[in-house]
């Protein structure tokens, strides 16, 4: 979703757009309507249009009515709720609102020109600007409600949702999930029983919509911690129950510690009737009385999305820019290694335990998976990951490849898809993830990217990968988009240096 921010920087960037194109179109408007032109009608007199003997004022004396527009127009947007969620604007709302501001913006501009009575200035940009402001205003909402509404479609925005609690408490929970509208981008992905013999008898469905409440118990709440990083839960309601609640702080300790938004509601409030008394702080939009406990990056949405966005921006441009390079090592390894495919299909797991495919330049023999077992005796990395230096696997053209990480280039693929980020902990192979410890599972908690701390902080040199999950968890802890930069300016340089293997 796009912050309440950035709503008004794209306003701003729209009617500014909107006003350099009024201004350039107006010389080539003048001919129409001149006493010959097709569109000159009597009514139009009053704008004192200029002529081709005259010309329009300079852009440096016209810039006041953006500058006089601009203000309102915002305003007007601001009040009339266009800088939400487009998800809850209709697409009537929107032209409507849009048409509001720019006419906001021209009834001032108007008041200004009759309160001044000074000709010099021509009102067919007045009234060229406030059109287009109008239709600019709209078409770009119009682009990114389709674009929201279709990612929506697709499930993109779906939250899958864990529930922990009493048997009793827990089919209130789905059956309230089940028959609220509000409720159909929650997806209800199972339940952690707090006690052994705390069992749903079977799958529980209200009969209406089984397939989307059917609840699988998937363990006890002692298994809260795996489940957070092997499965993709964005939400953890725990039902906390009026007596016997002790297992609530471990649950508390897990989301805090893998990021998890966690709401805690108490059970009392849900299964008793009242009539008088309301929920002063319901948990939106499901209404339930919850004490919610967010992830700080949860707060700073607007530096995450943008994150995404100059994730986005960079990653396009770089492989536009990069295309005629990695078109040369394509090139390169076919003619070197032609039994080789081009890229190397990298299936690995990001944030949450969710499972994408990467892909790189390949730089490895054919038969490298079955080498590397006989050669984990030269491991030179402790722990899960397997690292060599003179890795005999690696061809002659990987090896420069590798040296200055040409072969990492079609990851960009994967930060433009969403997939990556720039800067982010590595992602894991599924077999090195079934072997981290609990505490090293903490490092998926957030988007893997391309680059990180460890790999502009001398990675040839650390050999223990706690170390490696240290700086990568010390990176979460201070993430700041300031730090990805400087992130991105040390890897740039090691990229030149040519420091990597």
């Amino acid at each position: 979703m796009i912050p309440r921010r950035f709503f008004w920087a794209f306003d701003l960037l729209a009617l500014c757009i909107a006003f350099v194109v009024a201004y350039s179109l107006i010389p080539r408007l003048i001919p129409f309507f001149e006493p010959n032109g097709i569109l000159r009608f009597s009514w139009l007199a009053a704008l004192e249009l200029p002529t081709r003997e005259g010309t329009l004022p300079p852009f440096s004396e016209s810039i006041w009515i953006l500058l006089t527009v601009a203000p309102t127009a915002l305003l007007v947007l601001g009040l009339l709720g266009l800088h939400g969620p487009l998800f809850n604007q209709s697409r009537a709302r929107i032209v409507t609102g849009s048409l509001l501001a720019a006419f906001a913006g021209l009834s001032l501009i108007t008041l200004a020109m009759f309160a001044l009575k000074s000709p010099g200035w021509s009102r067919l940009l007045v009234f060229l600007f406030a059109l287009l402001s109008w239709i600019s205003l709209s078409t770009y909402r119009f682009i990114l409600r389709r674009y929201f509404l279709s990612r929506e479609a697709a499930g993109y925005y779906r939250k899958n949702v864990l529930f922990i609690g009493l048997t009793s408490s827990i089919q209130w929970m789905a059956q309230y999930f089940a028959e609220n509208e509000e409720a159909a981008n929650y997806h209800l992905l199972g339940y952690l029983r707090v006690q052994a013999d705390q069992l749903l008898p079977k799958p529980y469905s209200n009969g209406k919509k089984q397939a989307e409440t059917a609840l699988s118990p998937l363990g006890g709440v002692e298994e809260l911690g795996d489940l957070l990083i092997h499965r993709p839960i964005h939400e953890v309601v725990a039902i906390h129950p009026v007596s016997g609640g002790d297992w609530i702080k471990q649950v508390i300790q897990d989301c805090d510690y893998f990021g998890v938004l966690l709401r805690i509601v108490p059970e009392a409030l849900l299964l008793g009737e009242r009539k008088g008394l309301k929920t002063l702080f319901p948990m939106e939009p499901l209404h339930l009385p919850a004490v919610v406990l967010t992830p700080p990056r949860q707060w700073d949405s607007e530096a995450l999305f943008f994150k995404r966005l100059f994730d986005l921006v960079i990653s396009a441009t770089l492989l536009v820019l990069l295309m005629p390079l990695m078109a040369l090592i394509a090139l390169a390894i076919k003619l070197t290694t032609p039994n080789l495919p081009i890229f190397y299909r990298w299936r690995v797991v990001g944030r949450n335990g969710v499972e994408f495919t990467g892909y790189k330049f390949t730089t490895m023999m054919p038969d490298a998976d079955q080498v590397k077992e006989e050669l984990m005796q030269h491991n030179e990395m402790t722990g899960p990951v397997f690292k060599m230096k003179d890795d005999p696997r690696v061809t002659w053209l990987g090896r420069f490849l590798r040296k200055y990480s040409l072969n990492e280039l079609p990851q960009l693929w994967s930060v433009f898809r969403g997939d990556m980020s720039l800067v982010g902990p590595r992602p894991a192979f599924r077999h090195e993830l079934e072997r981290y410890e609990f505490w090293h599972k903490r490092k998926l908690s957030i988007q893997p990217g391309i680059t990180c701390l460890w790999q502009v902080s001398g990675r040839n040199k650390i050999n223990n990968f706690d170390e490696w999950v240290k700086m990568d968890l010390e990176y979460i802890d201070n993430w700041s988009l300031w730090l990805d930069f400087k992130i991105l300016l040390r890897t740039a340089k090691a990229v030149i240096t040519g420091t990597g293997w």
